[in-house]
């Protein structure tokens, strides 16, 4: 039987690591991985979740089974962080899932569930796994233009012309904050008037919220997700603990859904089925210790303090590295990078320019030009810079 198998395409990104791993230069310079790390290339344990680990240690009784949508006190505490306190808890359903990748699919599966004739709009571009998820499914897509690339900025224009196509009991993807893979994000104007769009349409929004805190900060790397909320009946919303509290291993995600009331049972159950039909019970662990984190004011706070100083560090390598650029080019054409968020940035190189930096440079990227920012150090953003403009960008 297996005989009949076909070789499946190598993810991009990690045949990239593997070339990376390989390289035998010292100088060489990992910029693909979307994976925060500090200056030192390491990718530390936050020093709230090493005491909440702790402290669980302590405490912990039991390893039973939880709940088959994991906690009710994981829910709130991240609806609370999502959607800020006040949240219409009477339509709100939750899942704990296995990472915001999890919080994706099972978000996917539930817009099937409710409507099989659905298509699911995304932007172009995206990130991978969104289209590869949805192609494994057979799920029906349509791509909407995000993405101007000469002005390396959103072009709203051609994405609501493109929506403009959507059908009642359609779901939008979008990106909540720091988009992956451009780090071009929406105004909050432009938020509003995509609610219009999409209120109009009788469209079903679903936001993927992988990066809060890591653009402008945590409140208001949320704003976009609540003005949605606050103004659709039918929300999804898939969130990852992943990046801002830094337990990747730990594959910690929620899907939340906003729905009627009336209708709130129905869809909290279905959520559990979701989780019972594809691996049973999510990890525990992660989601019990951002509860204990996001609950416990001392906890909570240096949580917040190292987050802010993450987002900082990162912003501040966006600024070296735009004005190493500006001075190298004598223009300001790659101002851009310090006004995108998050970790990544698509430069607009070629994939010819972007095979010549890690030719000549030790320079990894994706081919598409995405670079992770939180890959550099104040020592190598000159080298990049440098590598940047070589290659002709």
């Amino acid at each position: 039987m297996f005989n009949s198998l076909k070789p499946q395409a190598p993810d991009k990104i990690l045949a990239l690591m593997g070339q990376f791993k390989a390289d035998p230069r010292d100088n060489k310079v990992d910029l693909g991985v979307g994976v925060y790390k500090d200056a030192e290339g390491h990718t530390p344990v936050m020093r709230a979740i090493k005491a909440a680990e702790k402290k669980l240690w302590e405490t912990e009784t039991t390893k039973t089974y939880t709940a088959l949508a994991g906690e009710p006190a994981f829910h709130a505490a991240m609806a609370e962080m999502v959607l800020g306190a006040g949240y219409p808890a009477d339509r709100l359903s939750a899942l704990a899932t296995v990472g915001g990748t999890g919080a994706c699919r099972q978000g996917f599966e539930l817009a099937r569930l409710a409507n099989p004739d659905c298509t699911i709009w995304v932007s172009d571009p995206t990130w991978p796994n969104h289209l590869s998820i949805l192609a494994f499914m057979k799920q029906a897509t349509k791509p909407y233009r995000y993405f101007d690339n000469a002005a390396r900025a959103v072009d709203f224009d051609a994405m609501m012309a493109d929506l403009d196509g959507v059908q009642p009991g359609d779901v939008v993807l979008l990106h909540g904050c720091c988009h992956n893979p451009t780090g071009a994000n929406l105004t909050l104007e432009q938020w509003a008037a995509v609610a219009d769009l999409l209120e109009a349409k009788a469209a079903i929004p679903m936001i993927d919220l992988a990066y809060q805190g890591f653009g402008d900060g945590l409140e208001e790397d949320a704003a976009g997700t609540r003005l949605i909320a606050s103004r659709l009946p039918e929300v999804m919303i898939a969130a990852s603990c992943s990046k801002n509290f830094g337990i990747y291993r730990e594959r910690t995600g929620c899907l939340m859904v906003l729905s009627d009331a009336a209708n709130k049972d129905v869809t909290q159950g279905t959520l559990a089925y979701l989780n019972r039909q594809n691996y049973s019970f999510a990890p525990d662990h992660g989601s019990r210790l951002v509860t204990m984190v996001l609950t416990d004011p001392a906890l909570r706070a240096d949580w917040m303090a190292e987050l802010e100083e993450v987002r900082k560090g990162m912003l501040g390598l966006r600024e070296q590295l735009a004005a190493e650029l500006r001075q190298l080019s004598n223009s300001d054409r790659f101002d851009f990078i310090a006004q995108h968020r998050g970790m990544f940035s698509r430069l607009g190189a070629t994939p010819e320019a972007v095979e010549k930096m890690r030719v000549d440079n030790a320079i990894y990227m994706v081919g598409d030009s995405r670079l992770n920012i939180a890959g550099l150090n104040a020592k190598t953003v000159p080298l990049l810079a440098r590598a940047i403009i070589d290659a002709g960008v």
